[in-house]
């Protein structure tokens, strides 16, 4: 085995991913695990009039700059440090902040989309998929957009309509036969976790220590 060991963790807008991930880190350690999320990717959308950013499909791959995210996976796994944007989803553009993360045992790369690209899926040793029923997903987006990013609810719907719904089924859905592990039930399925963490472990206590960073 070699270090970092690479996790990706996918599943559609509302299904607990983030409970998934922040468990992980919770119990792995956060001086162990760097957090490579796919939402900081977003492109940048400064140079379109800010009444015309709302109108993007947020939920197609385009709008993801995956390269980045590839090239900083890959220095990463080199062992050098990289500079995460830091994404501002009020105004749909990145800020002038970065947050630097350092070579560490563990990788976690987390976002809806990240097992729909062959090229991330190929770097994962370990690619994990939380699952939820649609309604769920729904609320819980609800929840997050009014609350957190400052949206409308008619605003939210609406995007969820046209485009995160369409999407997920394109793209979100199908990319769960690249799992090794389906969590069903969102982020609170204790059992699944712990055999995900029980899978981490194993392949990092089968690491050579010199391969330590």
């Amino acid at each position: 085995m070699h270090y970092p060991v690479v996790i990706g963790i996918a599943g559609g807008s509302g299904s607990g991913k983030s409970t998934v991930l922040s468990t992980l880190v919770n119990e792995l350690g956060s001086d162990t695990v760097g957090v490579l999320d796919h939402d900081a990717y977003y492109r940048d959308l400064k140079h379109i009039p800010l009444e015309e950013r709302a109108f993007f499909n947020f939920d197609h791959p385009d709008m993801l700059e995956t390269d980045l995210l590839l090239d900083h996976l890959d220095a990463l796994k080199m062992g050098n440090s990289i500079e995460k944007p830091v994404y501002d989803f009020t105004n749909h553009t990145r800020t002038d902040q970065i947050e630097e993360i350092t070579p560490l045992p563990i990788i976690i790369v987390e976002g809806i989309l990240v097992l729909s690209d062959p090229r991330l899926v190929e770097r994962m040793d370990i690619k994990v998929f939380v699952d939820a029923d649609s309604d769920i997903r729904l609320s819980r987006r609800i929840k997050r957009d009014t609350l957190e990013r400052g949206r409308s609810l008619e605003s939210v719907l609406e995007q969820y309509e046209q485009s995160v719904r369409p999407m997920h089924l394109k793209f979100v859905e199908p990319s769960k036969r690249e799992a090794d592990i389906i969590i069903p039930h969102g982020g609170h399925n204790r059992v699944a976790i712990d055999l995900v963490l029980a899978r981490i472990r194993m392949l990092v206590d089968e690491a050579p220590v010199e391969n330590l960073y």
